[in-house]
């Protein structure tokens, strides 16, 4: 189970990935998804947080209002629940940057070419679960810890699916 520190930064990263991963409608709403990851914040912080995050609300297709948080490295657009759309630029980002992927016991390695590991991490991180813990990125190379002890092979060919099947 991860372990969520009661710090400020940890409940407003978690805030960012739950309005990304989910249609967030109220407030009552986010203390509950808050609640079930292990996160306790009253209806003031958490209005504050959004606040400090500048999450909006945003009307979805079918005229329900949502939050949202701006989009990151710069792009100010706000992005509500987008899981399947992650899902599909994951596997646009692993088609374009992904050079190899190999495994061992929990781990797999993804070599990029230079200076794309962080973006792919990213990608990777904001689809959700692939089966991993989480991603480190260093310059061509992003790591990721698999929940398995055994599932390396597992993940790294799902990454190598993914790199593989057409748009």
């Amino acid at each position: 189970m991860t372990r969520i520190p009661a710090t400020k930064a940890a409940r407003q990263q978690l805030i960012v990935d739950v309005l990304t991963r989910h249609n967030v409608r109220s407030q009552s709403d986010l203390l509950a998804l808050l609640a079930e990851r292990g996160v306790t914040a009253t209806v003031s912080t958490v209005s504050r947080d959004l606040d400090e995050l500048g999450a909006v609300r945003v009307r979805q297709a079918d005229g329900t209002l949502v939050y949202a948080v701006p989009a990151e490295g710069g792009d100010p657009t706000p992005r509500a629940g987008e899981g399947a759309a992650a899902v599909a630029r994951l596997q646009r980002l692993v088609r374009e940057l992904m050079v190899t992927a190999d495994a061992t016991a929990n781990l797999v390695v993804l070599r990029t070419p230079p200076g794309a590991a962080q973006f792919l991490a990213s990608a990777i991180d904001h689809a959700g679960s692939v089966g991993t813990l989480g991603t480190i990125a260093g310059d061509d190379t992003v790591l990721l810890i698999c929940r398995d002890p055994d599932g390396g092979p597992a993940v790294a060919e799902y990454f190598t699916q993914l790199a593989g099947q057409p748009a």
